[in-house]
């Protein structure tokens, strides 16, 4: 599927799956911005991927709302509309919820949460002119969780309703859709200062029910599609891309 001169704006597109996903829009040629809060890590990305096609980082923060207006006026100048949003940026503190203090309960919020709303407020005229798509990056955390994981949870939880929400808001003009990334193995494509190789064992591979863990581009190929026009009786949907852990009955023998 071709993307030609279409234009997407994908935020944390500096380094793990949002990396993969800006370089498989690049391949398929649209016009990528990335709106990531590392500056390290947007300028390598940005170098790393220059021959692949029109690509731009913005230094931003997505849960301050100056930045998004000001990544979304930065993309327009630059690539003259937008077609795809992909709202990826996140943080997690892990964390006793008895020491989890109300500052970085917010921080997680405000970057994983408010942040999608955020883009999705003021990239709407832009995307409903060109009948665009949105696609928010949830997690399977969504629906099950390890414990000191409160903030990340509930904030991945809240994007899964988020995204019917601006379904239901935005349509038929601009479809809006979500994935909920299980176990992915974004070893490769952190920033060269942060890259090291996953110790990954068999016991990994071997608990999940398609038998490996993910990569980075399992997430990648379905941004695609849910962008393209493949996809225009799709919307307000959750995909659970996770190798079938939410779907494994384990038992303690």
């Amino acid at each position: 599927m071709s993307f030609e001169n279409k234009v997407a704006l994908v935020t944390g597109g500096g380094q793990g799956i949002g990396k993969a996903i800006a370089l498989t829009l690049l391949e398929r040629g649209m016009r990528v911005a990335i709106a990531e809060s590392d500056a390290e890590a947007g300028r390598e990305t940005e170098q790393d991927y220059k021959a692949k096609g029109e690509i731009a980082f913005i230094e931003t923060d997505v849960s301050r709302e100056a930045d998004v207006r000001r990544a979304l006026d930065q993309c327009e100048v630059l690539f003259g509309g937008l077609d795809a949003l992909v709202n990826n940026a996140g943080i997690n503190i892990v964390k006793p919820l008895a020491e989890l203090t109300l500052e970085e309960w917010r921080r997680v919020i405000d970057t994983n949460l408010t942040g999608y709303l955020l883009f999705a407020k003021y990239a709407a005229p832009a995307l409903k002119a060109r009948n665009g798509a949105i696609v928010n990056i949830a997690s399977t955390r969504a629906v099950m969780s390890e414990p000191n994981t409160e903030s990340y949870a509930a904030s991945k939880g809240g994007i899964v309703a988020l995204t019917h929400a601006l379904a239901a808001s935005l349509g038929p003009e601009i479809r809006v859709n979500c994935i909920s990334p299980g176990w992915i193995d974004v070893s490769n494509w952190k920033k060269a200062s942060k890259r090291k190789q996953a110790r990954l064992k068999p016991e990994d591979h071997a608990q999940h029910l398609a038998g490996r863990v993910g990569r980075p581009e399992d997430i990648a190929g379905l941004v695609a599609y849910l962008i393209g026009p493949e996809a225009g009786f799709i919307t307000g949907a959750n995909f659970m891309v996770d190798g079938g852990m939410t779907r494994k009955m384990i038992y303690e023998e």
